[in-house]
């Protein structure tokens, strides 16, 4: 028997191994093959229809879980190194660290939140209403009498004694 019988297939298993592998983090075969079947999914619909289908038509449409649908769209989503440089308009660069990093103090934007939620968590139901939807949902005092079947002046009144009930309890 001649070695080529027993290498040529060896070798050409190891390439096809290789490009199959290929990336900086390893993913099943299985993970790689629904995300190539997504894909290719996403791309008929894009043609047919102009539109790309939601998680759960997806899932739906491959008889998979949701979550291994999003499981497969994480891992084929290209790597971003955390040193990668970025530019502004102005063609300045700096890394993706040092935008992160850049005189940010993110412990005190996290108890503000945690006070903040707080605060609206001991408000009564409509007076919550109105917080969020003129603060979260950015909704006009109008829209918000609307939505409460209130009127606006009454909006106003419950909206202003709220904040000023809730600077207090801050101070």
């Amino acid at each position: 028997m001649k070695i080529t019988t027993y290498s040529v297939p060896y070798i050409i298993g190891e390439i096809k191994r290789f490009i199959r592998d290929d990336g900086p983090i390893k993913v099943s075969r299985s993970i790689k093959e629904l995300s190539y079947k997504i894909n290719e999914i996403q791309r008929q619909n894009i043609n047919e229809k102009g539109e790309e289908l939601n998680i759960q038509e997806l899932a739906k449409k491959l008889n998979v879980e949701k979550e291994e649908i999003v499981v497969a769209l994480e891992a084929s989503r290209k790597l971003e190194s955390i040193d990668e440089e970025l530019y502004d308009e102005e063609g300045g660069g700096e890394s993706r660290i040092s935008r992160i990093t850049a005189n940010k103090d993110e412990s005190s934007s996290i108890i503000d939140k945690i006070c903040l939620k707080e605060l609206i968590s001991e408000l009564e139901t409509r007076e919550r209403q109105i917080i969020i939807l003129r603060y979260y949902k950015d909704k006009t005092q109008t829209e918000v009498a609307k939505t409460l079947g209130i009127t606006q002046v009454q909006v106003s009144r419950i909206e202003k004694r709220i904040l000023s009930e809730m600077r207090r309890k801050i101070a």
